[in-house]
C-alpha cells in the first residue's frame, strides 16, 4: 500500500513538472493555456487513484475525471471506447437522415461527397484506437458503414440485401479493414523514419532482418506477455498489433520502395482479403 501510495507522488511529481515546463514554454512563445479547462484522467485505476487535490497547475487544483475528450475522441479510465463509439454512431445516424431528405434533390456524385464528408471520415477518425475492441462496438460501427447507412443510402440496396457486393463496388474496405490499413500505413513510416520515433522504438525487427526497405524484407518480432504489461490492453497496444499484421502481410508489399507504392499495395491485398470474390 505504501509502495502504490509512493508511485502516485512520484507520477503526481512528474506531471507537476510537466505542466510547469508547458506553462513556461508557452509563456515564452506568447501562447496561454486555461488552467480551468485542463483535465485529469489516470488511466487504468480508479477515478481518484490517490490523486485527490494534489496536481496543481496555474494555481487551479485539478481533479480526476472518469471521462476525458481529447482532440474530438472521449477516452475513459479503462480505455473501452463505449462512449466514443457511441458518440460516433449517433452522430453518423444523425448525419445520414439529413443526408437521406436530401437524396431526391442531388446526384450520386454529391450524394457521395457528403457521405464521405460526413459520415465515413468520422468512422475513419482515429480509428487505430478501436484496434482489439469487442465484437459488440466494432458492429456497431459496421452498421453504420453498411446495414441500413451509408452504402445502402447511396446505392439504394433494401434492406435484407446482402451488403459486401455493395462495399466492394464502392471499394469500401469494412470498417476492420480500415483499422488495420491505418495500422499498417504508420507502421511503413515507422519503419522507414517517415513518422514519429517513439513509434519507431516499439517496433522490434527480428534477429533475421534489418530494418531498411532498400534490403531484405523486414519482419517484426511480436511482444511476450511479459513485455506486454498491461493485461486489458496488451492485444490492443501499438507494438503487440502492428507485427501480427505487418508480418502477415506479402513480401512484396514490406519492401515497398516508396510510401505511395505500399499503400497502393496494401489497398489492393486488403481488397482481395476483404471481397475474395469480387
Amino acid at each position: 500500500m505504501v509502495a502504490a501510495s509512493r508511485k502516485v507522488c512520484d507520477a503526481v511529481l512528474s506531471l507537476q513538472h510537466c505542466l510547469g515546463a508547458v506553462q513556461q514554454w508557452m509563456q515564452e512563445n506568447g501562447l496561454r493555456l486555461n488552467p480551468d479547462k485542463t483535465q485529469v484522467l489516470r488511466v487504468g485505476g480508479p477515478v481518484d487513484g490517490g490523486l485527490g487535490n494534489s496536481l496543481m497547475f496555474g494555481g487551479v487544483a485539478l481533479a480526476a475525471k472518469s471521462r476525458v475528450p481529447s482532440l474530438g475522441i472521449h477516452l475513459d479510465l479503462m480505455l473501452t471506447m463505449e462512449m466514443q463509439v457511441a458518440l460516433v454512431v449517433r452522430t453518423a445516424f444523425f448525419h445520414l437522415w439529413r443526408i437521406a431528405r436530401l437524396r431526391p434533390y442531388l446526384d450520386m456524385g454529391a450524394l457521395t461527397t457528403l457521405v464521405l464528408a460526413l459520415v465515413i471520415s468520422r468512422l475513419d477518425y482515429c480509428n487505430t484506437l478501436y484496434v482489439g475492441l469487442p465484437l459488440k462496438l466494432m458492429r456497431k460501427l459496421q452498421v453504420v458503414q453498411n446495414a441500413n447507412a451509408a452504402a445502402r443510402l447511396l446505392t439504394g440496396v433494401r434492406k435484407y440485401q446482402h451488403i459486401s457486393p455493395t462495399l466492394a463496388m464502392l471499394h469500401w474496405l469494412p470498417i476492420r479493414f480500415r483499422i488495420d490499413f491505418k495500422v499498417l500505413m504508420l507502421t511503413y513510416k515507422a519503419l522507414n523514419s517517415l513518422g514519429p520515433r517513439y513509434l519507431a522504438e516499439r517496433l522490434l525487427p527480428t534477429s533475421s532482418t534489418h530494418v531498411t526497405h532498400t534490403s531484405q524484407e523486414v519482419r517484426l518480432r511480436s511482444l511476450t506477455l511479459r513485455e506486454a504489461r498491461k493485461e486489458r490492453t496488451r492485444n490492443r497496444a501499438f507494438s503487440a498489433v502492428a507485427p501480427r499484421l505487418w508480418n502477415n502481410l506479402p513480401p512484396e508489399s514490406r519492401t515497398a520502395p516508396s510510401l505511395g507504392t505500399f499503400k497502393n499495395q496494401l489497398k489492393t491485398w486488403m481488397y482481395r482479403q476483404a471481397f475474395p470474390s469480387s
